[in-house]
């Protein structure tokens, strides 16, 4: 894996992070998609069918693993599950939390893994990425946004002690996606785009690098993805976390981002999820592309990618403007 993403820049195929927009190819609502194994592992499947990506990568559904703890969680037919309320209040709650045991009947863990590993079975031309959610952007669910981050600066106490629990079981959990013989993860820390820089470096750097290096080798590899506002100051930190490669949101000039990344390690990003695969046109998609191609094409560690997770009912035509759009720049 570690050969196959040094040379995906000489490529030139796209990299997006598409998987919810399944639910329109195989008739399936999102609900369902996000509840059952088999239906998720069907989506995955038809997408690399459909699409010529570099990866197929499976539900960013970033619920999963707050649920497991026992968040709450608001489920509609056809939207990406969400987490609402908080569990945690204090520290001394954060510290008797118990860490949700992986594949559990009890939580989705288990379904997630499995439809991965049934999808990965049947794909045999990419490799296959999971779906993981970074430590403070789970911690931001466990005690809600706003209180996370505020407490990193009223009561950094109980937000290390939050982190503790999360990165031990995200750990756990991406050892279940290598164990079940996929080819790597895509981890969002997205939450953490929004502190300062110093704080990134205290409440998310050092747990996004634990987890890492407790599962990145030769064979399975980590991509790092944040679409905050702030990123563009914390790259010297995203450099030293151990990641294979990075993914950037729309928020940020991806130029600036390549000129400040390591130039030995792919630099993904970053057309929008919202403006042009949700509600933007063919025509506008190959503008924005192009736009892109031009702007990037020079930095030989540039892939193509959306900004972010590609939402379920983004419209399939700019889907498919965004793969010709690749395809025909590719070929020139």
């Amino acid at each position: 894996m570690k050969e196959w993403i040094e040379k995906l820049p000489k490529s030139r195929k796209p990299f997006p992070l598409l998987s919810f927009p399944s639910s329109q190819l195989i008739g399936e609502s999102v609900f369902r998609i996000t509840h059952d194994a088999e239906i998720q592992a069907e989506g995955i499947v038809r997408i690399a069918r459909e699409f010529n990506s570099a990866a197929a990568v499976c539900m960013m559904d970033l619920s999963v693993e707050a649920e497991a703890f026992g968040c709450k969680i608001v489920a509609k037919e056809n939207e990406i599950p969400t987490v609402v309320g908080s569990l945690i209040s204090d520290i001394d709650e954060a510290l008797s939390l118990e860490i949700p045991v992986v594949g559990d009947a009890s939580n989705r863990t288990g379904l997630y893994i499995k439809a991965a590993k049934l999808a990965s079975e049947q794909i045999k031309d990419r490799p296959v990425f999971a779906g993981i959610i970074g430590p403070f952007s789970l911690v931001g669910r466990l005690m809600e946004v706003q209180e996370a981050l505020m407490n990193c600066i009223a009561d950094e106490d109980f937000v290390s002690a939050a982190l503790e629990k999360a990165t031990e079981f995200l750990i756990r959990y991406a050892q279940g996606y290598k164990e079940a013989g996929i080819n790597g993860l895509v981890m969002a820390e997205p939450l953490a785009g929004i502190l300062s820089p110093a704080l990134e470096e205290v409440f998310s750097a050092p747990y996004v690098k634990r987890i890492i290096d407790s599962v990145q080798d030769d064979n399975f590899i980590v991509i790092y993805h944040n679409c905050g506002p702030n990123i563009t100051r914390m790259t010297k930190s995203f450099a030293d976390n151990g990641a294979a490669a990075y993914l950037f949101g729309d928020a940020v000039d991806l130029v600036q981002m390549l000129e400040l990344m390591p130039a030995d390690k792919p630099v993904m990003g970053n057309i929008s999820p919202s403006k042009q695969f949700l509600s933007g046109t063919p025509e506008s998609m190959t503008e924005a592309v192009n736009m892109l191609i031009n702007k990037c094409s020079s930095y030989k560690n540039f892939v193509l990618s959306s900004g972010c997770d590609i939402p379920p009912s983004s419209k399939l035509d700019n889907i498919r403007a965004f793969f010709k759009a690749a395809e025909d720049a590719a070929g020139k």
